[in-house]
């Protein structure tokens, strides 16, 4: 439970300071579509970052 907490609140802190981290969200293979009045944004590149290192941080804890 104190885990799951504490996840959100690193969550929350990425979402806050994403946008001055340069790099985050404008990596080779995020998509950005643009025609006429409709943009799409899919940040693969990124998500599959956020996955991987997210992945590694949750294999350190639950390590016996």
């Amino acid at each position: 439970m104190l885990l799951g907490g504490a996840l959100l609140v690193l969550g929350g802190l990425l979402y806050s300071f994403g946008g001055k981290i340069g790099w985050l969200g404008r990596l080779p293979g995020d998509f950005h579509f643009q025609r006429g009045g409709v943009s799409f944004y899919f940040p693969l590149a990124t998500s599959l970052l956020l996955s991987l290192l997210l992945t590694l941080i949750l294999s350190l804890f639950r390590r016996p």
